[in-house]
C-alpha cells in the first residue's frame, strides 16, 4: 500500500496511477477512495495521471480521535501533494470532497492548482442558521449523527437508498453498488465519521468560494436528496468568480456512480478546455 506518514503521524492512503497531467479525487463522507473507481479507470485510460486519497480517519488512513475538521482536512491534501510535487492539477471533489477541495485551493494551492472541480458539494454551507434561512435544519444532521454513532452498521445500509435516489419511481436498483458503499463506510472509524458530520454541515466556505481565481466547474443533480441543490451549487456558483454550472435534472447525489458515462463525459471536456 502507498501511504505518506504526515508531520502530525497520521498516515494517509492514497493511489497514484499513471502519468501525464496530475488529476487528484476527493470522496465524500463517510467513504473511501474506492468510491472514485469509474472515474479513476476512464480517466487514467484517457492518459491522465489519477491520484485519490482516504481522507484521515476514513478508508485504510490512520484512525484518528483528532484533526476531523475541514482545515485539518485541506493541510492533510497539502502534505500530500506537496510529497508527489504536484503542479498543475485538476481537484475533483464530491460531496464533503467538495469543501475539502475548496478550502485546500483557497489555502494550499496557490501554484500547484490549474482547475477545480464541486460535484455533488456541500459548498457553500448547509446548515440552517438566521444568516443561511433555506438551510438543512440542524436536527438532520443530529439524526445522521445519532445513526453514524450508535446504529452505524445499519444505519449505513438504509442511507444508500436516497444517496443513490434508489427510492425515486421507476430506479433500477443495484446492490452492488449499496454494498460497496457500506463496504466503504464500515472501513472507516466511527468516530472521524461522526466528526466529520459537523465538518461538512457547518464549515461556511463563501470566503474560500469567493477567493479563488481559477476556473471552477460546478456539477449538481437536481434531485440530490442528501445534498439539495438549491441550497449549495445555486449559491455557490453565484461566489465564483471563474464559476461554470452545470445541473443535472432527476440525477442523484451520487450520480458519479449512477451516471458515470455522463459525469466522466462532462469532467473531461471541462478538463480540456
Amino acid at each position: 500500500m502507498s501511504t505518506l506518514k504526515l508531520k502530525d503521524g497520521t498516515e494517509i492512503y492514497y493511489k497514484d496511477w499513471g502519468t501525464g497531467k496530475p488529476l487528484f479525487f476527493h470522496h465524500g463522507w463517510p467513504l473511501s477512495s474506492d468510491d472514485w473507481d469509474a472515474q479513476m479507470s476512464f480517466f487514467l485510460q484517457q492518459g491522465y495521471r489519477v491520484i485519490a486519497h482516504d481522507r484521515r480517519g476514513h478508508g485504510r488512513s490512520s484512525q484518528t480521535a483528532t484533526g476531523n475538521d475541514m482545515d485539518t482536512y485541506a493541510a492533510d491534501v497539502a502534505e500530500l501533494t506537496k510529497a508527489l510535487d504536484l503542479k498543475d492539477a485538476v481537484h475533483i471533489g464530491h460531496s464533503t470532497g467538495g469543501g475539502e477541495v475548496i478550502r485546500y485551493v483557497a489555502k494550499h494551492g496557490k501554484g500547484r492548482v490549474a482547475k477545480a472541480v464541486l460535484i455533488s458539494a456541500v459548498t457553500p454551507i448547509m446548515v440552517q442558521s438566521p444568516a443561511n434561512p433555506d438551510g438543512v435544519p440542524m436536527a438532520i444532521f443530529d439524526e445522521i449523527r445519532k445513526g453514524t454513532g450508535y446504529n452505524r452498521s445499519q444505519y449505513f445500509q438504509d442511507f444508500t437508498i436516497p444517496f443513490y435516489g434508489y427510492n425515486r419511481e421507476g430506479a433500477k436498483v443495484s446492490q452492488g453498488v449499496r454494498d460497496n458503499w457500506w463496504r466503504q463506510g464500515m472501513m472507516g472509524a466511527v468516530k472521524a465519521h461522526y466528526d466529520c458530520i459537523k465538518a461538512f454541515s457547518e464549515t461556511d466556505f463563501t470566503q474560500d468560494l469567493q477567493s479563488v481565481d481559477i476556473p471552477v466547474l460546478v456539477m449538481h443533480g437536481e434531485d440530490d436528496q442528501i445534498v439539495p441543490f438549491h441550497i449549495t451549487a445555486q449559491k455557490a456558483i453565484k461566489l465564483l468568480k471563474k464559476g461554470k454550472l452545470i445541473s443535472y435534472p432527476g440525477f442523484p447525489h451520487g450520480m458519479p456512480t449512477t451516471e458515470e458515462e455522463t459525469i466522466n463525459k462532462d469532467l473531461l471536456a471541462f478538463i480540456q478546455s
